[in-house]
């Protein structure tokens, strides 16, 4: 079991990713929409069923395609651009879409498709959770939920949940899932809790 698991968090400007980070390490929502420039690392600590695990939670500003692997063409291409620094070496990704934005559900869609495609072949398969965001304004959905999950969870073979980060509504759910899909073998219990390791962990940003 790895010591920490990293997880990187995509999605279109606009999708509410880093409200849907900051609701869930400091429990805060700002209406004000500040677009992610740069990459972000949190460094937050939890506990789920008694037992500590350590995170590290990278916010990705939108990328227009994901790194390729290594290649004679572009062998460095991932260190080469500051912004997609440790993407392919993530535990597990949560690509994030507007239910009200149809454009920002197929930008997710490529980002998956592209992921699969520059995967190393022989490795183990990395966990793609798709969360649907705004879950509050669910009058403007674009797209069925029964379609997109059905997408989703049958084709794609992904996990799937809608969350409202403005209302903290499925967030802390999001995680847990996400714990339990990347492995943790202590997590994977019908009825997982989930909260802080105090408040001294919740303050470990970085940006990069």
């Amino acid at each position: 079991m790895v010591a920490t698991f990293k997880i990187a968090v995509l999605g279109a400007q606009g999708v509410g990713k880093s409200a849907i980070v900051r609701q869930f390490l400091y429990n805060e929502f700002s209406e004000v929409c500040v677009p992610t420039t740069a990459r972000r690392v949190y460094l937050p600590a939890v506990v789920m069923n008694g037992h500590v695990h350590d995170l590290q939670i990278m916010d990705f500003p939108p990328i227009t395609a994901f790194p390729p692997g290594l290649t004679p063409v572009c062998p460095l291409q991932e260190w080469a651009d500051v912004c997609c620094r440790g993407l392919r070496s993530v535990h597990a990704y949560i690509l994030v879409y507007d239910i009200c934005c149809f454009d920002s559900f197929e930008y997710i869609k490529t980002i998956r498709q592209q992921i699969l495609e520059t995967r190393v072949i022989g490795t183990s398969e990395t966990p793609i959770i798709i969360v649907g965001n705004k879950r509050d304004l669910q009058r403007g959905r674009v797209i069925p939920r029964w379609n997109v999950s059905n997408l989703v969870k049958k084709t794609w073979k992904c996990g799937y949940i809608e969350c409202s980060a403005k209302y903290n509504w499925h967030i802390l759910l999001l995680f847990s899932e996400l714990l339990k899909s990347v492995g943790c073998a202590r997590c994977k219990h019908v009825h997982t809790t989930i909260r802080f390791q105090g408040a001294l962990r919740r303050n470990r940003c970085t940006i990069m």
